[in-house]
């Protein structure tokens, strides 16, 4: 059957009313596959199996739809062409409302932190937090949700959200803990990755707090600055070829080093919403939920 991914000409497969969805063509399960093998024994029994559910899927076949609003596509592809020399893409699709991200759904979320669908504590910190589409998952689980963002346009859609922005370089000086910090795709794209993960580590509750670190692997270093590309400050270099290799390489030369262990971990597609070229842009992640390694207490 004819699909729009095997259409190259965007604007006739913009025009396209795809009939079948492209997750309906294409073997999926590679999105979430492991070899524990090739994982270090400790890390075996930590992995958490996962698989294209109800939410992912809502997800790409959304993303699916936007790609062939042709007129709006143009306007967004014009819009980036002018501003890419001056600002971040970040920037650019919180200018335009458009861009969003999937890491887990609600679902793969209580599951990774080994949590029930009525569990909820206190605060919930999300270390540039985009549009809020991500935290929005996590905050039915907190009393409070503070959320840190540089990009000054996605940075008003996440007060339009009713979210608790805090700056940058203050979230850890607000005189109180948090329960769960998350981090996502972040540690690829932060000047002091190490420094970063070390202040996390002393802003958690002592004993109960953890950390949720999305990287997307392979692991490659770089920040956006303005429409440049900049090799951070503190570079991290990971070992490995394979996803599992990597995984094995940032639980031992990063995670380990500055005092996490890790309490459970999974294989996650990290998605975003696509434009007039590609009906989404999809990444390897791996998602680890971090304990402390003073922390002696059970998960919550």
């Amino acid at each position: 059957m004819w699909t729009g991914k095997y259409i190259r000409n965007p604007v006739v497969r913009s025009l396209l009313v795809n009939m079948l969805s492209d997750l309906d063509t294409i073997d999926v399960t590679k999105w979430y596959r492991c070899n524990p093998d090739q994982l270090e024994e400790s890390l075996q029994p930590l992995f958490i199996q996962n698989q294209l559910d109800a939410d992912t899927r809502a997800f790409v076949e959304q993303s699916e739809e936007k790609s062939t609003y042709l007129f709006t596509q143009i306007y967004y592809s014009l819009v980036s062409t002018v501003l890419s020399p001056l600002v971040s893409r970040t920037s650019i699709n919180g200018f335009l409302g458009r861009g969003s991200m999937f890491v887990f759904s609600k679902n793969q979320f209580q599951q990774l932190m080994r949590i029930e669908p009525d569990w909820v504590t206190d605060r919930l910190l999300d270390l540039g937090a985009g549009d809020g589409g991500v935290t929005k998952v996590m905050a039915p689980h907190f009393t409070e949700v503070y959320v840190t963002e540089v990009s000054l346009t996605m940075k008003r859609r996440l007060r339009k959200k009713k979210f608790k922005l805090l700056d940058i370089d203050a979230w850890q000086e607000t005189g109180f803990k948090y329960d769960v910090i998350s981090c996502l795709n972040l540690l690829d794209r932060c000047d002091d990755p190490l420094h970063l993960l070390k202040d996390i580590r002393q802003s958690l509750v002592p004993g109960t707090g953890r950390l949720i670190v999305a990287a997307v692997i392979p692991f490659q270093p770089w920040l956006e600055i303005g429409g440049r590309w900049e090799r951070p400050r503190e570079y991290i270099k990971i070992q490995g070829k394979t996803w599992e290799e990597q995984v094995n390489s940032l639980t031992n030369e990063v995670f380990r080093k500055v005092g996490f262990e890790v309490e459970s971990f999974t294989r996650l597609p990290y998605l975003c919403e696509g434009d007039i070229a590609r009906d989404y842009y999809l990444l390897d992640d791996a998602v680890f939920v971090l304990k402390s390694s003073d922390d002696q207490v059970a998960a919550p």
